[in-house]
């Protein structure tokens, strides 16, 4: 299986199909509206506009953090439009972690399913970069910014 091969709605419910961004990078972000980190949305604005050509962002909210992103599709949508100015794609809210874990995050999280590293997502806006290839470069902690260096030297 590849990164092309899930299937997960976005936050409308419709479909994405990931495959429409082949020859992309992707930057899957686990989101929350009530969070320290919830800042980070304005950054990981500014960086999906200045790449875009080349980068697609993808917010995913999730509530199995200290229950910050308590709030339905809707409400959601709102507050990232309202508060952030938020154009990048958003999708369904789910489980990052867990025995409901969608299988985005068992792809993104496990080294048996994407060829390069294990990890375990530790809070909310942590970070995975995907090359335009489908392949996980690295992912990232909360504590890095959108905007880090760590993340845009691979857009370059």
């Amino acid at each position: 299986m590849n990164i092309y091969d899930i299937k997960i709605n976005s936050l409308q419910g419709k479909p994405i199909h990931f495959s429409d961004f082949k020859n992309k990078y992707l930057l899957f972000v686990n989101v929350a509206s009530k969070c320290g980190f919830t800042p980070q949305y304005e950054d990981l604005e500014k960086l999906y506009q200045s790449y875009k050509e080349k980068l697609v962002v993808i917010g995913v909210p999730c509530n199995q953090f200290g229950k910050q992103e308590p709030g339905n599709a809707s409400e959601i949508q709102e507050f990232c439009e309202m508060n952030y100015g938020v154009s990048f794609l958003m999708t369904e809210k789910i489980d990052v972690k867990g025995d409901n874990q969608h299988p985005l995050y068992a792809w993104l999280t496990s080294k048996s399913l994407n060829g390069n590293k294990s990890s375990s997502v530790k809070w909310n806006f942590q970070k995975y970069l995907i090359d335009k290839n489908g392949h996980l470069i690295d992912y990232y902690f909360s504590i890095t910014k959108p905007t880090s260096s760590k993340i845009i030297n691979h857009l370059k």
